[in-house]
């Protein structure tokens, strides 16, 4: 069953209206949850484009299908360092003690 384009943007529509309203009211100190948080969603996009690739018939299809993959991954793995470094950010020195 395929979305029809009004009903595709309207989605799209909302779900950024409701994204905003929900991030601009987490406090500064949840914004690396929230990172993390939004990390995982980057993986359900991962698994996305790989059931796309997979169902992609023609070669140009695959190839589109294979970048997605490869700019998915990218995102989700970038995401973790990302988290990553800022956990280490507030994590104490023990020469400083």
């Amino acid at each position: 069953m395929m979305i029809e384009g009004f009903v595709a943007l309207y989605i799209f529509m909302l779900a950024a209206f409701t994204g905003y309203e929900v991030i601009s009211k987490v406090p500064v100190i949840l914004h690396t949850p929230l990172m993390s948080g939004s990390n995982f969603v980057h993986g359900i996009v991962l698994v996305g484009t790989m059931v796309a690739l997979g169902h992609a018939a023609t070669p140009l299809e695959q190839l589109i299908g294979f970048v997605a993959v490869i700019l998915a991954a990218g995102n989700a793995v970038g995401g973790y360092v990302v988290t990553e470094r800022m956990l280490e950010m507030f994590k104490t020195s023990k020469g400083d003690k």
